[in-house]
């Protein structure tokens, strides 16, 4: 992938998009084959490598820390790992919450909190990192269905914040959606994943017009095509 591509995943319930996002994160290994990512053969899973790429993931489900405040959920990390000062975090903290939107509930519980705005906090959970930590690639940002369960209004603005967090991040990014709005609105690319193989590649112009069986069938969604129910 370029700098700054946005590039969103497709398919069926169960043809495996999710486990896509996970290998890449590093949260698990591939039983066959191997696994590059910014040129270097991931062998181990993330949590077991020193200097692992910088992989971001933002889960379907905000998993938010239900004791901590908004601040210590997006700092979390940053507290854990790094000999920032408390205020330097802060300023970082604050700066990725205004990034989102959510400036002034830094102060907030999780549950406090509607479930778009949830999402928000893991977007700036998702922008934060160590300024002064030497970066050897962009970042990869990954979204699971960031946008499952949320009303058009909240939609629209968690699409807006996949394209802006791309920017802000100066990465690129890989969205799993079955959001037609969510897919056309955040992506350049699409691929179109089924039977274990990438059926189809193209632009978002294209995705829209494709006379491809298996995209035509996802963009209608109909019962008539190469994508049988009972195979989901």
């Amino acid at each position: 992938m370029n700098p700054g591509e946005r590039l969103a995943i497709v398919g069926p319930s169960g043809c495996g998009k999710s486990t896509i996002l996970r290998l890449l994160a590093g949260l698990q290994l591939p039983t066959g084959g191997n696994l590059h990512l910014f040129g270097q053969n991931q062998e181990y899973l993330r949590l077991d490598q020193r200097n692992p790429p910088d992989v971001r993931l933002v889960f379907q489900n905000p998993a938010l820390l239900a004791s901590l405040t908004v601040e210590e959920n997006v700092g979390f990390l940053l507290m854990q790992t790094t000999c920032l000062s408390n205020q330097d975090i802060r300023n970082l903290v604050m700066k990725c919450l205004k990034e989102v939107g959510l400036y002034d509930v830094a102060h907030k519980f999780p549950g406090q909190l509607s479930g778009g705005m949830q999402k928000r906090v893991s977007f700036a959970r998702a922008l934060i990192h160590d300024p002064y930590k030497e970066k050897e690639s962009m970042p990869l940002l990954l979204y699971d269905e960031p946008t499952a369960g949320l009303d058009p209004v909240a939609c629209t603005r968690i699409e807006d914040l996949i394209v802006k967090t791309t920017t802000v991040a100066r990465g690129c990014s890989i969205v799993v959606s079955h959001v037609k709005s969510t897919i056309e609105r955040s992506a350049q690319r699409v691929i179109m994943l089924y039977g274990g193989k990438f059926q189809w590649d193209g632009s978002i112009q294209d995705f829209k017009q494709s006379t491809n069986p298996y995209v035509t069938q996802f963009r209608k969604g109909s019962l008539q095509g190469p994508m049988q129910p009972e195979d989901n």
